[in-house]
């Protein structure tokens, strides 16, 4: 009981649900959710109308997609690049800041699993709960702590292995960084328009000698339509969503 299920119905609509004994109430007819203990990944629970909903285990991606939002998450095509250029893997510490809803920081903490750990700065209350209510809908309370607090003003960690940042103004925290930062570790920074990339730099230069070759990059992601007869680009695309500027620490 508590565990969360994906389902899929006809149309290929999904329901992110928890297994309990309620009812479930769609267009498509009435799903006792009770019914689910009975069942596995793969199988189908069906309405009182006789409509099937096939069953899956959730993904993250999943579950951020019908997660309750506050502020504008950082995209899914962003968050997997910081992951996956950073080298965040199992057990490592990162601290973060900007928390919004709370996406990035999910994405991390399952990066990190449950010998990890993140700590998330974020100087608004309101943010802050709703990102600790998304947290713990997917169970990773346990390998992550949110902070009231200006990251502007310090980091208490030390040692840590990265830093990822969502932030109007991620160079007022390169001089905690340099303290804080294991040699090796990265620094990330998130940001949306190309002043506030200038700006960076502009005070990177400061501290150019403690990293590595710092790199600026945007993700563009375009699908593609698959037919019988042709497979051609879509016209809309999920282009300019943010510059993500990554140092490596010496």
């Amino acid at each position: 009981m508590g565990e969360m299920v994906l389902l899929i119905d006809p149309r290929g609509k999904r329901y992110l649900v928890r297994v309990e004994e309620r009812e479930f109430h769609t267009d498509l007819g009435i799903l006792k959710l009770g019914e689910l203990l009975e069942k596995d990944y793969g199988e189908s629970l069906t309405t009182h109308k006789g409509k099937e909903f096939r069953i899956l285990r959730p993904t993250v991606r999943d579950y951020i997609e019908k997660m309750k939002r506050g502020p504008q998450i950082v995209h899914p095509k962003d968050a997997g690049l910081i992951i996956a250029y950073a080298g965040i893997s199992p057990g490592d510490t990162v601290v973060e800041a900007g928390v919004g809803s709370g996406a990035l920081t999910i994405y991390l903490a399952n990066a990190v699993g449950p010998s990890g750990r993140v700590v998330s700065y974020e100087l608004r209350e309101d943010f802050a709960r709703i990102a600790r209510r998304n947290i713990e809908g997917i169970g990773f309370d346990d390998r992550v702590t949110i902070k009231l607090k200006d990251v502007y003003e310090g980091i208490d960690e030390s040692n840590v292995d990265h830093i990822v940042l969502d932030l109007p103004q991620p160079e007022n925290v390169l001089p905690h960084a340099v303290e804080v930062l294991k040699p090796g570790g990265y620094f990330v920074a998130y940001t949306p328009c190309a002043n506030q990339v200038h700006r960076f730099f502009q005070a990177f230069w400061k501290y150019r000698e403690k990293f590595y070759r710092p790199q600026v990059v945007e993700v563009l992601v375009r699908e593609q339509d698959v037919k019988k007869e042709c497979i051609r680009p879509r016209t809309t695309m999920l282009a300019h969503t943010g510059y993500i500027t990554f140092l490596r620490k010496l």
